[in-house]
């Protein structure tokens, strides 16, 4: 079994793909104006319109109503994103701090509320667990 994508629901699929791309350097893949995709090399960041959500099961997801998923981006430097996201993201719910488990990380909410964050692994055991996964 692999993990192939997350999906986030949203009311404005154009405003939150504007939101990522800008945020992550990555272009969207878009289906309709109702479903576009953001692809790295390890998963995918899928962002669906509310009008998705009957073709699943009428009611079954809400936008803008997470308060348990955090969306992770490995990067290649978290200080470096975090001073390129410097005025572009509204506020950061966590500067970049290095966490207990070995990755210095960078928290912040998307338009919808979303955590997501950036982090880069830097302990010799942060690093060996993600080597081999492009950052």
């Amino acid at each position: 079994m692999n993990l192939v994508s997350i999906r986030v629901i949203t009311g404005d699929v154009a405003r939150l793909v504007d939101f990522y791309e800008r945020a992550t350097g990555l272009r969207a893949a878009w289906a309709t104006e109702d479903f576009a995709e953001l692809r790295t090399p390890s998963g995918t960041l899928a962002i669906g319109s509310t009008r998705t959500v009957p073709l699943f099961a009428p009611g079954s997801a809400h936008p803008a109503d997470n308060r348990s998923v955090i969306i992770e981006f490995l990067v290649d430097d978290v200080d470096a994103v975090h001073r390129n996201l410097t005025g572009f993201v509204g506020e950061f719910v966590k500067e970049p701090t290095t966490m207990p488990w070995g990755n210095r990380a960078l928290l912040f909410r998307d338009p919808d509320g979303n955590l997501v964050n950036f982090f880069t692994p830097v302990t010799p055991a942060a690093v060996e667990k993600f080597a081999g996964v492009a950052g």
